[in-house]
């Protein structure tokens, strides 16, 4: 079983990584959370490879896969980045500033 499961129901994920090289956001979608992570962090995402260090600082998980993908593309809009800012908003308060507008997708 790779992944994570949730009462035998596979799950999906959402999430943020930011580039402590560049403070850029990158926003993606995945059914292996930590295995997409760790494929991030050895240089094996070309989107990410330039940016490394990456940091991962926001994922959410879904039931389906389909509600995964959506919410990854809402991140990559305006309202998206926007909703970003305001749940991760102590996060960029105490640290890093987002450069929200280079957000890649998977």
């Amino acid at each position: 079983m790779n992944g994570a499961y949730l009462h035998g129901v596979p799950l999906y994920y959402t999430y943020v990584l930011q580039s402590l090289r560049d403070t850029k956001l990158y926003i993606g979608s995945t059914s292996d959370l930590k295995k997409r992570f760790q494929l991030h962090q050895v240089g094996q995402v070309f989107a990410t490879k330039g940016r490394l260090p990456v940091k991962l600082i926001f994922y959410e998980a879904f039931q389906m896969k389909d509600d995964a993908i959506r919410r990854e593309k809402y991140f990559k809009t305006n309202p998206g980045k926007r909703s970003l800012r305001l749940m991760l908003k102590a996060y960029f308060s105490a640290g890093i500033r987002p450069a929200l507008s280079a957000a890649k997708s998977v």
